[in-house]
């Protein structure tokens, strides 16, 4: 069984990491691109496995896409006339397969979106829902689930409504996808019900789409998109800040100093303000012409924190990790709805840290967290990188803790092993 392992340090860690693209930014953008009038050139567009599965969909939807390294050139957008029937496989992908989704509304033919074991059992019934209201036809042998097939024809026939109501407590990439097709079918408002699951990310959406020429307001009930055509251009990918999250936490458990450059706090990635969390948990912060330094003096105790996570659930095995380690108790509140990720992030995470001998428990919606003395452990990630990646930190104050199917990591961040042992000298 292949695994891997980050060995305890004697020293604070000190050193510059380089992480990926945002894969968030990067699939809206291409969503964006590939809808777009003209052609346009996106660099440091994210390289892990969800973003390529976006470029290989878009690519059997009709567009014309040539990728060197993290540069990608759409050359040409979707063929919304083709009326053959075409298959996408997003894999494990749910922003994937949930973008995608509603760019199959826009074809004149059927299109099926499937995907690996994980994903299929992934509830997608607002979604189709909400693309049934637009006129789409959506049909599946499990109503809400993939795998689905998808065709725009009757759309075409049919006058969207000028006002659709959409759950926001489901998940917000639900909202996202209506709103990033919306140009292409006239505009679109969209009233908001129940409180909004990661509102953040629809105000990322909103960015993507006005840097492509979109007209799109967000409010806390409602989302307005105008009819503006989205326009070919160029657009440069922001360093991704959940990927930071890692070297962050590598610093706050062992001390030290990390610095990652491209990161900017005003691009609409929620995760952004994990720096507020680290700084209340006892690490210092600074940032400069979008580099940011994170540090901790490695005499100071970690101190334990109660934060909502709602609008940085990503980044939720991230904190479990830092807090296992820190002086004491933890609460992290406002995600049950992560149980519905890759994995369930309350429920395995839970599992898995006490198998390293954290005191863990499952709350409505959330984790508490007791430090307690670490032992070894392999760690099973569930299919599900964000555990792999977070996980794995534990080793640096625990001999002996690995992690299982350390592949997983290619999701998001393919060279992470190697990029945290030269960023920062780990063993």
């Amino acid at each position: 069984m292949t695994i891997e392992s980050f060995a305890p340090v004697a020293a604070p860690l000190h050193g510059v990491v380089i992480v990926p693209g945002s894969k968030s930014v990067s699939n809206r953008a291409l969503v964006c691109a590939a809808l777009a009038d003209g052609h346009s050139v996106l660099t440091g567009v994210a390289v892990g496995d969800d973003t390529m599965r976006m470029i290989d969909a878009l690519r059997t939807l009709g567009a014309r896409i040539e990728c060197t390294g993290t540069t990608v050139w759409v050359r040409s957008g979707v063929d919304r006339e083709a009326t053959t029937a075409v298959i996408i496989d997003a894999g494990l992908a749910g922003t994937t397969s949930r973008f995608v989704s509603a760019v199959a509304a826009l074809r004149a033919g059927p299109s099926t979106i499937t995907g690996g074991e994980g994903l299929l059992g992934r509830p997608m019934g607002e979604l189709h829902r909400l693309l049934r209201d637009i006129g789409a036809t959506v049909t599946s042998d499990r109503d809400g689930y993939l795998p689905v097939t998808i065709t725009g024809a009757r759309l075409r026939e049919a006058s969207v409504p000028p006002e659709l109501s959409a759950r926001g407590d489901v998940s917000s990439q639900f909202i996202s996808a209506l709103m990033l097709i919306a140009p292409l079918l006239g505009g679109l408002q969209l009233s908001l019900t129940g409180d909004v699951v990661s509102g953040e990310y629809l105000a990322m959406t909103a960015e993507v789409m006005r840097t492509f020429g979109a007209a799109v307001t967000v409010q806390p009930t409602h989302v307005t998109v105008g009819a503006d055509m989205y326009r070919g251009g160029e657009f440069v990918v922001d360093a991704d800040w959940s990927s930071a999250s890692y070297p962050f936490a590598a610093v706050a458990i062992a001390g030290g100093q990390v610095q990652i450059a491209g990161l900017r706090e005003n691009f609409g990635q929620p995760e952004a303000a994990f720096l507020g969390v680290l700084t209340r948990m006892g690490c210092a912060v600074s940032e400069h012409n979008a580099t940011v330094t994170v540090s901790r003096d490695a005499r100071r105790a970690l101190i334990g924190i109660d934060v909502d996570m709602s609008a940085m659930s990503d980044l939720v095995p991230t904190l479990a990790v830092i807090a296992a380690c820190a002086s004491g108790p933890s609460r992290i509140r406002g995600v049950a709805f992560i149980r519905a990720k890759e994995s369930d992030r309350l429920g395995d995470l839970a599992h898995e840290l006490g198998k390293c001998g954290v005191t863990v428990r499952v709350e409505t919606d959330g984790l508490s967290i007791t430090p307690a003395a670490l032992h070894s452990a392999t760690i099973d990630p569930h299919d599900d990188h964000r555990l792999a990646m977070s996980l794995a930190l534990l080793g640096l104050a625990q001999a002996g803790i690995s992690v299982s199917d350390p592949n997983v990591v290619a999701k998001s961040w393919p060279s992470f092993w190697s990029a945290m042992r030269s960023g920062l000298s780990l063993a």
